[in-house]
């Protein structure tokens, strides 16, 4: 987008001045663009975000069904550069704008994905602590023995111990003889991350970074607190459902399990001896994850292949099909968190997102399950077009946005420590 200003459209009593007279409108420069790219296995969903100071204005969206993935792992590069193409060009369509030259932060889910806690020390003998020490004892916690086939895409610290000082978020400007860190670490397959970068290449886009799916989320549906007393995220896409845990306003777990949307899609189709397309839009209309509260006198119309005439099906017998996979899959999250150690820290709940989201009575079950409050993660925190992303189907696109202001935000910052520094040094040798 060019720099040219925009007129900031007012209210009739701030346009006309005391005499009626029309004063020159208010002006303001352009945000800066950033792109989140999620690449489902059902759906890509490209979110172009102008972003200012304390919020994000949404200009333009583009939602197509997705080719060429399974379980969130590219299996036909064509496929999927096509459905990248299509909806980028509807997005940009929407915003009035070219994203061939923005950087695109795009989503990646699967269960190639590995995440795990390591530490890092650095002695800084009894001096203060500085981003140099900080960026060294990192690296220290990130020098660890990974598979060959995987790489690293994330290194999130969560906190910083300077001697016996614990719990420490900045520890830059402290004085000590020891700093320590816990980082958390992401990888993923190398094989995975190439072909996902490929098709976003090929499809005429920069990438800026990956991102974990539920790591973007997290920006797009966690408020402060719940991050601070203890959440579990889980989002529940297509292909795939992931978990992380955050707790004391960092993040602490996170895990990746196979199964997500298209499994309880794929169990209808099967189960009722119908098209998957059927079957999605039985999920949709009639589908829900507790049998028991369905009436049993409630028919539903199910297709059948071929030229038969469609059955007719009671809806308890169709949400009975949804309820045992959705009961596995939130089991599976349940028992990732109690093997992890994190349950006991999880006090504000849990929050699940994804399509999955949508599905009736699934907050009851999960409540059920986990014996905590649970609550349907929205996208929060955004402006502009919002109508057309205020669905937990949408949170991931979101979230990368939100994640990309944020990165654009640190890195200014950063640059703006290093002229700071710079300039000093220059005062000092004048």
């Amino acid at each position: 987008m060019d720099d040219k200003k925009i007129e900031l459209e007012l209210g009739d009593e701030d346009v006309l001045g005391g005499e009626g007279q029309l004063r020159q409108h208010e002006r303001y420069e352009p945000g800066e663009l950033v792109v989140g790219l999620d690449i489902g296995t059902t759906k890509i969903c490209c979110v172009v975000g102008e972003t200012y100071d304390d919020e994000v204005n949404i200009i333009g969206v583009g939602t197509v069904p997705s080719q060429g993935l399974k379980k969130g792992v590219v299996v036909n590069i064509e496929s999927t550069v096509t459905s990248i193409r299509r909806a980028v060009q509807l997005a940009e369509e929407d915003a009035g704008c070219d994203l061939g030259s923005v950087y695109v932060y795009v989503g990646i889910a699967g269960n190639h994905i590995k995440g795990f806690n390591s530490p890092g020390i650095v002695a800084v003998n009894n001096r203060e602590i500085k981003q140099a020490d900080i960026d060294e004892v990192i690296a220290a916690a990130r020098t660890v023995k990974i598979s060959e086939n995987q790489q690293i895409i994330h290194v999130m610290p969560q906190e910083y111990m300077v001697d016996d000082h614990t719990g420490i978020q900045n520890a830059i400007g402290m004085t000590g003889v020891r700093l320590v860190t816990n980082v958390h670490i992401v990888t993923a397959d190398i094989g995975a991350v190439h072909n996902l970068v490929t098709c976003c290449n090929k499809a005429g886009l920069e990438v800026a970074e990956l991102v974990l799916e539920s790591i973007a989320s997290s920006h797009a549906v966690l408020s402060k607190d719940e991050m601070e007393l203890g959440v579990a995220l889980i989002d529940i896409g297509g292909g795939t459902t992931d978990l992380a845990v955050f707790c004391d306003g960092t993040i602490r777990h996170t895990c990746e399990i196979g199964l997500g949307g298209h499994n309880l899609t794929n169990d209808l189709s099967v189960g009722l001896r119908t098209p998957l397309q059927e079957a999605e839009r039985l999920k949709e209309d009639f589908g829900g994850a507790i049998a028991s509260v369905i009436k049993p006198n409630l028919v539903v119309d199910v297709p059948t292949v071929g030229d038969r005439d469609p059955r007719k099906v009671t809806q308890k017998v169709l949400v009975d099909i949804l309820e045992a996979r959705v009961l596995e899959i939130l089991e599976m999250m349940n028992s990732e968190l109690i093997a992890s150690g994190q349950k006991n820290k999880i006090n504000g709940g849990v929050v699940i997102t994804g399509g999955t989201a949508l599905l009736a009575n699934l907050v009851e079950l999960a409540e059920q399950i986990f014996d905590m409050p649970v609550r349907i993660g929205y996208p929060a925190g955004i402006s502009g077009k919002v109508e057309d992303l205020h669905s937990p189907r949408c949170t991931t696109a979101v979230g990368l946005v939100m994640f990309g202001r944020n990165k654009r935000d640190e890195m200014s910052r950063q640059e703006s420590t290093v002229m700071t520094r710079v300039k000093d040094w220059i005062k000092k040798i004048m």
